[in-house]
């Protein structure tokens, strides 16, 4: 379970087997959900045990003379886990403050004794990618990197998305382009640390088989107040049972999260 110590790829990972679904494509809204300075920090426990802390911090950056974000997730493996299998994971993203559309990633893995370092770049204009490791490769539009596909759901306008509707991105992740596939569930109110918070759930549309028992198996609750904050990633996994990647720690949001 090393790769669960990244919240974002936890998301991608639960989807990755998923046939085509039918979808939609909402178009995202006005930047009012996320600022330069937010800091998010999560605690991966597995039961009672704390498996990892993941953070997303995000900081204005200048890309090829254009003012832009720079999303940098970590994913480090604590107690005993650490001491088992040791993990530092950085994913590091420039995307675009109006499109939220990726220029450059950057991916810097250590888990155990592999390593892996990669940097890859965006040419919008025609839909390439030219990664250090493998070269130049062709992408649909719009495609999203891992680090900017969390920015990109909180800016989707859920009033326009029916419940049970299925929402559709693609992702370009280790040199190859995978389809990421999202149902919102609807608004739900849950107890946090923090107190109650409302939510939206959204629940990765996942393949039903070996890891998952049922397709609700996997659900993200991001707050239904304007930020979308994830609050809770919870997944049922066969054998493993259920691992849960809650926030414990949040700095500078855009707007005051309603805490009942």
């Amino acid at each position: 379970m090393k790769l669960c110590t990244n919240i974002l790829i936890i998301l991608l990972i639960s989807t990755l087997l998923v046939n085509a679904q039918p979808f939609v494509n909402p178009s995202i809204k006005p930047n009012t959900a996320f600022k330069a300075g937010e800091k998010l920090t999560y605690q991966i426990r597995y039961g009672i045990i704390v498996g990892g802390i993941t953070t997303l911090s995000l900081t204005n950056d200048i890309y090829e003379d254009k003012a832009v974000f720079h999303a940098v997730a970590t994913g480090k493996t604590t107690g005993m886990a650490e001491v088992i299998y040791g993990v530092n994971d950085v994913y590091q993203s420039w995307f675009d403050k109006e499109t939220n559309l990726s220029y450059k990633q950057i991916r810097d893995i250590k888990e155990g004794n592999y390593t892996k370092y990669n940097e890859v770049t965006y040419n919008r204009k025609n839909n390439t990618v030219n990664s250090k490791l493998s070269g130049v490769h062709k992408v649909p539009e719009k495609i999203l990197d891992l680090a900017t596909s969390l920015y990109y759901i909180r800016r989707i306008d859920f009033s326009k998305v029916k419940e049970n509707e299925v929402i559709f991105v693609n992702i370009y992740f280790s040199d190859e382009i995978f389809p990421f596939y999202l149902r919102y569930k609807g608004k739900e109110t849950i107890r946090t640390k923090f107190g109650k918070i409302k939510c939206l759930r959204i629940s990765p549309v996942v393949e039903v088989g070996r890891m998952f028992k049922t397709p609700n198996d996997v659900s993200i609750w991001v707050t239904d107040d304007g930020n979308y904050v994830p609050v809770m990633i919870e997944m049922d996994i066969r054998i493993v049972g259920k691992i849960h990647l809650k926030l414990i720690d949040y700095e500078n949001l855009v707007n005051p999260m309603m805490i009942e």
